[in-house]
């Protein structure tokens, strides 16, 4: 809670708001009695609120949100903090993942000219389309992977120097990447896994470091993705993200990549999507799995 709101009033400057700057200051944006003022709070009040020595009703966390200007994530994410720092969330059950169903796969099996899979708040690709598999080749043949074939996309990101051929905007999908990571550690601060993975980016990417520091949350994601795959070259695709309702206790994204009609990147999505008919489905053992 501290860091987090620390880094929101670092970012805003009293002239945005049009509050008096009062000679020099010692820190970047806002100082915390101006924050407590935009909300109509004491600043003693806000200062414990910030250092999370006190519990925080909603009514006081949505003016908090609206003085630091937070968009509709970083408002869920702070609500998050707050109910994890609560005695009941202390004491809440560990979360349980769920198999993708047969359903789903058949569902991804599917859209053969779109790039579609299932990934859960750790970023793993849990369930994909073949189409999928052969837009991220580099990713599944990558020693990222686990023992189960699957990729980390986080792990493929800031552990393969591969990862900068294949993603062109390669700083953009990291700034996604661990700000979904960061949604995740709010609303599950106490998934072991999730943690580990945390602390095993951190250790061996300063890269990771930078950008966990950055305090930056998404929850959902959309926009242009750009890839520079070895057999068909730069494909520009359209991706949506959306919530995949398997488990009341995990988050699960749907994700689906396509190209605009009448492109380059449709001609070569279509021409990867025909090879990819022909490999096995996204069900079968990968070659990873059967070793």
């Amino acid at each position: 809670m501290r860091d987090f709101l620390a880094s929101r009033r670092a970012r805003i400057t009293p002239e945005q708001l049009g509050l008096p700057t009062n000679g020099p200051r010692r820190v970047p944006g806002l100082r915390r009695e101006e924050v407590a003022q935009l909300a109509s709070i004491s600043t003693d009040y806000y200062t414990r609120v910030e250092q999370g020595r006190m519990q925080a009703s909603a009514p006081v966390l949505e003016a908090v949100a609206q003085a630091l200007q937070l968009d509709e994530d970083e408002r869920r994410y702070l609500f998050d903090l707050a109910r994890a720092a609560g005695p009941a969330r202390r004491a809440s059950r560990r979360r349980r993942d769920v198999e993708v169903p047969p359903s789903v796969q058949w569902m991804l099996d599917s859209m053969t000219q779109s790039s579609a899979f299932v990934r859960n708040g750790r970023m793993d690709v849990i369930a994909h389309n073949t189409l999928y598999r052969a837009l991220h080749a580099p990713m599944f043949d990558s020693d990222t992977i686990d023992r189960r074939g699957r990729p980390n996309i986080a792990r493929y990101l800031f552990l393969d120097p591969g990862s900068a051929d294949l993603f062109v905007d390669w700083e953009a999908a990291a700034v996604t990447t661990v700000a979904l990571m960061r949604a995740e550690a709010g609303r599950e601060p106490h998934d072991r896994v999730l943690r580990e993975l945390i602390g095993e980016l951190s250790t061996l990417s300063t890269r990771f470091r930078t950008q966990w520091a950055a305090h930056h949350v998404r929850i959902h994601h959309y926009g242009i993705k750009r890839l520079r795959h070895p057999d068909v070259d730069r494909l520009e695709l359209v991706y949506r993200s959306m919530d995949l309702p398997l488990s009341d206790r995990a988050v699960y994204d749907l994700t689906i990549y396509t190209a605009e009609p009448g492109t380059a990147s449709e001609d070569r999505l279509k021409l990867l999507a025909s090879w990819a008919a022909t490999q096995p489905s996204a069900t079968e053992p990968t070659r990873h799995e059967s070793h």
